[in-house]
């Protein structure tokens, strides 16, 4: 018994890897929503696969491998339809732009200008009057956009 739930572990592991990197990847500050249900979805399977009522190895492979497929397809779908991508994906959002916060998108999202600020300095910038634009990115980070110099 002990043996045969160690073999389903490795089998799942080693399985989810060949999937992800079939799938595709990307840097892991790029990851979008949609690639992160991805994941968790995969994960939760893999689980199933191993613990559930049904523990057998084909029926967890072609779970996932179902799941791959789908994830494939919307991928290819995504690519060819901008609209769709903005559906799934999402679209960048102004934060704070002159130096006016935007207090609807912020709240929307529930950020904090004290995040904004956090991640200003985590990228050099001090001081809410060096900020030019501040952008609540796709995979959930805030870039910040430096003021111009007037030193220049």
């Amino acid at each position: 018994m002990a043996i045969a739930t160690i073999l389903r572990a490795i089998f799942g592991y080693v399985f989810l890897i060949l999937m992800v990197r079939i799938v595709g990847r990307r840097p892991g500050k790029q990851i979008t929503p949609f690639e992160f249900v991805l994941i968790f979805y995969l994960g939760g399977l893999t689980l199933t696969g191993m613990v559930g009522q049904e523990v057998s190895f084909s029926n967890a492979a072609c779970q996932i491998l179902t799941i791959a497929c789908t994830h494939y397809g919307i991928a290819i779908a995504r690519q060819k339809s901008p609209r769709l991508a903005r559906v799934l994906d999402g679209t960048p959002l102004t934060l704070l732009e002159g130096k006016q916060w935007r207090a609807n998108t912020m709240s929307r999202m529930r950020i904090a200008d004290d995040d904004v600020m956090a991640m200003a300095r985590d990228q050099g910038v001090r001081t809410l009057d060096k900020i030019d634009t501040a952008v609540l990115e796709r995979n959930g980070e805030i870039s910040i956009i430096p003021a111009e110099s007037e030193e220049d």
